[in-house]
């Protein structure tokens, strides 16, 4: 499946590039936000994208044909600050597509998807290089530790069900795939089979997705050092999926325009229209905030 970005125009009108900015681009991903700033930069202006997954650092080498300088840097953006402490820059611009790529769900092999038999990873990148995987999560942890993270990170109202399911299943051996866990959840809560919109185990995915990637907690790394990285004038636009992830945005963004470090430039989160939403369905719960930070 071909990765859509959303909100494109959007983005690239709210940063207000000019041909000499330099761009941090948090989630690199699957380049559709690269290549329409790139096409906005000339040889004065710097790229940079920022991917945890070493895959799309690879599949994206075509963008050093553009004018700007590129780097392409395999890290998480948690660590942002590093990265632009490494290559002696600083950011005009920040951005961050808070989003899945759509490769990495129905290809990846790393069980983001329910409706595939795959491992239990859900490793944004190398899978070695976690603490623990989504198969850790459901074999180990505690029936109180997965109730809670299933309803903290998945707004799921049934989670403390889900979570007797997944502990009583495991009792006749471990659950190794993104199915049988898929499978299990849809029989801990059978009156939703085959209604409403969404699947019964997204939420569940979601909040194992988030604890496994610590989704939060980077997300707050990368606001605070993002900020911090920007000069006066600079702007930071943050594109997100769901409302744990717009909460925490538009909190900081709140905190740094009452504190009078930021100027407020949208009184609402920009959506998709109607158009976009009709061609690229994930697009229907995108929000995207900005704020352009103020002399110090």
């Amino acid at each position: 499946m071909k990765h859509i970005p959303v909100l494109l125009e959007e983005t690239v009108s709210v940063l207000a590039l000019r041909p000499d900015s330099v761009v941090v681009d948090a989630t690199l991903g699957g380049g559709g936000h690269a290549r329409r700033i790139l096409e906005e930069l000339d040889d004065r202006g710097v790229y940079v994208g920022i991917d945890a997954d070493p895959t799309a650092i690879e599949a994206l080498d075509e963008l050093h044909r553009y004018k700007a300088t590129v780097h392409l840097i395999n890290d998480n953006f948690s660590n942002i600050g590093k990265v632009v402490s490494d290559l002696e820059i600083t950011p005009t611009a920040i951005l961050a597509d808070l989003g899945w790529r759509s490769d990495q769900f129905e290809s990846g092999q790393k069980g983001f998807s329910f409706q595939k038999d795959e491992p239990l990873l859900m490793t944004f990148g190398d899978p070695e290089k976690h603490v623990f995987t989504a198969y850790d999560v459901v074999n180990d942890w505690s029936e109180e530790s997965l109730a809670d993270i299933i309803y903290g990170f998945g707004e799921e109202r049934a989670s403390r069900r889900i979570a007797r399911a997944i502990v009583e299943a495991r009792e006749n051996g471990p659950i190794k795939s993104s199915l049988q866990l898929a499978e299990i959840i849809e029989s801990a809560i059978p009156r939703f089979k085959g209604k409403g919109r969404i699947h019964p185990a997204t939420k569940t995915f979601q909040a194992i997705r988030i604890a496994v990637n610590a989704e939060l907690q980077v997300l707050h790394e990368l606001l605070n050092q993002g900020f911090d990285l920007l000069p006066p004038n600079g702007r930071m636009a943050i594109i997100s999926f769901h409302s744990l992830e717009d909460r925490i945005v538009k909190q900081f963004f709140n905190e740094k325009i009452q504190a009078q470090e930021a100027l407020k430039l949208i009184k609402k989160p920009i959506v998709a229209t109607e158009e976009e939403r009709a061609t690229n369905p994930r697009s229907r719960s995108a929000k995207l905030r900005v704020i352009e930070k103020l002399s110090s």
